[in-house]
């Protein structure tokens, strides 16, 4: 079937205007008079520069931050002036995810969204254990055991990879787990319901951001070597740190 001339001049100029309306979000704040000498930096349209101030400020939807609280305090002034708008302060809980600051650093969690998915899957009160994964746990699509209910297991799957966004630590275990969405079995479900209860003793866990000045990029990787029982694929892992920050991770087969 091919497309009317009119309705593709039509999706494209919505498509153009979509891009115009994004670039000029991004523009904003240095469109502004007050607010002039921020310009958007050439690497990085989310990041506004301003003279002798190269870290700059970095913008994201409604969140703003800088390494100058000067500089933040400034932009935060000058956006008022020229939009109806206030300011809720320090951000401290967005999409799920605590933020706690102090002078030592940042530190991010996500307890409180772990304690209500343990509720909603009625773990709340299940036993806590020390490892989210039994040692040398191998899995295939071909176990005979009975099948599992194939949403509920999707609906776990997803409610623990949004975890992973703080929690490098069941990364490996949750992406095992994705590979069985299709045809669930039960010995699957009992692998998502360790994690669950991993979780259930480390709710407080997180990742800390200490102030430092040591930007060195370190990277550590392992693989297991054609580990998969079914198609002898290999999963790889990585961590990746700026500093002694952790900035990145990942498992994938």
């Amino acid at each position: 079937m091919e497309d009317h001339p009119k309705e593709q001049g039509e999706e494209e100029e919505l498509k153009e205007e979509s891009e115009n309306e994004e670039q000029d979000n991004f523009e904003t704040p240095s469109k502004t008079p007050s607010k002039s000498p921020l310009k958007t930096s050439s690497k990085t349209p989310s990041k506004f520069v301003q003279k002798n101030h190269p870290e700059g400020l970095v913008i994201d939807d409604i969140i703003f931050g800088g390494s100058k609280n000067q500089m933040c305090e400034e932009f935060a002034s000058n956006m008022q002036k020229e939009f109806e708008m206030s300011m809720l302060g320090e951000i401290s809980f967005f999409l799920g995810l605590q933020i706690s600051q102090s002078d030592k650093g940042i530190f991010l969690s996500q307890t409180k969204y772990v304690r209500e998915m343990l509720k909603g899957f009625r773990f709340e009160d299940c036993h806590p254990i020390s490892t989210p994964m039994v040692t040398g746990c191998k899995l295939s699509k071909n176990d005979e055991s009975p099948d599992a209910n194939q949403t509920q297991y999707r609906s776990m799957i997803g409610s623990l990879l949004y975890v992973t966004t703080t929690r490098l630590d069941i990364m490996q275990a949750v992406g095992v787990a994705t590979w069985y969405q299709a045809a669930p079995k039960k010995t699957h479900v009992q692998v998502v319901k360790r994690i669950f209860k991993y979780l259930k003793g480390t709710m407080d866990f997180g990742l800390w951001y200490p102030k430092c000045d040591d930007f060195t990029l370190r990277a550590y990787t392992n693989v297991d070597w054609a580990g998969d029982k079914d198609d002898s694929k290999s999963t790889s892992g990585g961590a990746f740190l700026l500093g002694n920050n952790l900035v990145s991770w990942l498992s994938k087969k």
